[in-house]
């Protein structure tokens, strides 16, 4: 059976949305729920300083991709509340995302490094240039 335009249009918006997640913005809530797994979504928002639409989002893929499992409990006010912390699959997730990452930020000093060197023998070229 053939897709409207419309479901082709709502699949392409899907995969786009699933793509934005930022692997910076994984990192951080993958930590952080490892780090407190007590910690309310809205928690989650003010610690990381993300939407707490964003956090649900975040925190919905990454327990559709078994990353994060959630468990119910009461919390001390008498409100049920959930627990969120890692699966296996989410440790080892964790860990690839932290090399990546490190990787990736490792190279931009790097570059750094030779732009900041670049620079100081520029000004230091002009210097003699201007005395």
């Amino acid at each position: 059976m053939l897709r409207s335009f419309y479901e082709h249009i709502l699949l392409f918006m899907m995969m786009q949305k699933k793509k934005k997640i930022g692997t910076d913005e994984m990192l951080n809530l993958l930590r952080t729920i490892s780090e407190n797994p007590q910690m309310t979504q809205r928690d989650l928002s003010s610690r990381l300083g993300l939407s707490l639409g964003k956090i649900n989002f975040l925190v919905k893929a990454m327990i559709d991709k078994g990353f994060v499992k959630a468990e119910n409990f009461k919390n001390s006010q008498n409100k049920i509340a959930y627990l969120y912390y890692l699966t296996p699959m989410g440790m080892e997730e964790k860990a690839k995302i932290t090399y990546r990452f490190l990787k990736s930020k490792l190279a931009e000093y790097k570059k750094l490094e030779e732009q900041i060197r670049q620079l100081e023998q520029e000004a230091n070229s002009k210097q003699l240039r201007m005395k």
